[in-house]
């Protein structure tokens, strides 16, 4: 069975480079080229095991980056040297990226607040909420697939992704999981899962996930990276809409 989910619309290989950076806790002017260079084709190669997409940029960057490794292996390769770093190649765009990113986030946040301000009451309830749950960071493509990826490790399921024919289409899962959302309207990350027996079945609901997050039915955030990622439902109640 083939199962294809464009990843395009996602992130692109800068974000995966900062996701890893900030996991691995490192700076971004020192960065551990042989370990992030090393992870970095892990996303790839589950990617690929997801039969997911990868777009260009994706793999531009794997080859830049394994360029880079082999460049800092070489025998005439020393730090300390006027030869100019060769992370360099990656450091800049991704400074510069940062930049833009971090101004773009600082519009939108001004944007809401003019929204906001003057035409809203303070919620006290909201803010209780917040308090005690965090702030709501949407999750990204990478941090969902480390935590598909943790749930396999977990459950001691076989990591040579390989899917059998399945019993399951996407498009049975992803109504099953609008049904679920329909019911719940938010749920962890980890109860899609639930009662799932076969690593078929769980890559097929991922896959069913992505889906939705695509379509823009369903919002993914986590707010802070020990807790589970929280799903929650973008479409409207077929009940409410019937009232």
């Amino acid at each position: 069975m083939d199962y294809q989910v464009k990843l395009e619309i996602f992130e692109g290989p800068l974000d995966l480079l900062l996701h890893l950076i900030h996991k691995n806790e490192v700076d971004i002017f020192d960065i551990p080229i042989a370990t992030i260079t090393d992870q970095y084709l892990e996303y790839l190669d589950m990617m690929r095991a997801l039969n997911v997409t990868v777009a260009t940029d994706f793999l531009v960057m794997a080859s830049t980056l394994v360029h880079i490794k082999s460049k800092m292996l070489l025998p005439d390769y020393e730090q300390g040297t006027d030869e100019e770093d060769p992370r360099v190649e990656i450091t800049r765009p991704l400074l510069e990226y940062m930049n833009l990113k971090s101004a773009a986030e600082e519009l939108a946040e001004r944007e809401i607040l003019q929204k906001d301000v003057f035409t809203r009451p303070l919620d006290r309830t909201l803010l209780d909420e917040v308090s005690k749950e965090g702030p709501e960071v949407e999750a990204n493509i990478f941090q969902l697939i480390t935590a598909f990826r943790r749930i396999i490790e977990e459950e001691q399921y076989e990591t040579r992704l390989k899917i059998e024919a399945a019993r399951w289409s996407v498009k049975e899962k992803t109504a099953y999981l609008v049904a679920l959302l329909r019911e719940k309207r938010s749920v962890y990350f980890r109860e899609i899962f639930e009662g799932q027996l076969t690593i078929s079945e769980l890559i097929v609901t991922f896959l069913a996930l992505l889906e939705l997050v695509r379509a823009g039915m369903v919002r993914v955030f986590q707010p802070t990276q020990d807790r589970d990622i929280r799903l929650e439902a973008k479409f409207e109640n077929q009940d409410d809409n019937n009232e």
